[in-house]
């Protein structure tokens, strides 16, 4: 998952792991994000004492935008769980969302710069 080749332009890099670097990523790449990913930030980690939450928003706000950046990938994973969703057959639904959950979880495994 480098920079793969959309249309006229190439899949952004993966920004440096920090909260920082994530949302200004976010703000210029996947803006659609940028709304619930601040509400999320508010909500739970602004104001805390406590920093224990820090690594699962990053992690949640990484996969999210390590799919979100590529059009095809975020195409493809949507597709399928729009898909499941329609199915009447409870294994095909079930294979579908796995399907769409190992792509997420592929894409959410990109290093900084990736």
């Amino acid at each position: 998952m480098t920079a793969a080749s959309l249309g006229s332009g190439a899949v952004p890099p993966m920004p440096d792991r920090t909260p920082k670097a994530l949302r200004a990523a976010i703000a210029q790449h996947a803006p659609q994000l940028l709304v619930d990913f601040d509400r999320h930030w508010r909500r739970d980690i602004a104001d805390a004492y406590d920093l224990a939450p820090v690594p699962a928003f990053m992690a949640r706000w990484w996969g999210e935008y390590a799919v979100s950046r590529d059009p095809r990938l975020e195409a493809k994973v949507h597709g399928l769980e729009d898909e499941a969703d329609r199915e009447p057959d409870y294994d095909r639904a079930k294979a579908l969302i796995e399907e769409a959950g190992n792509l997420r979880r592929q894409a959410a495994k990109a290093e900084p710069g990736q």
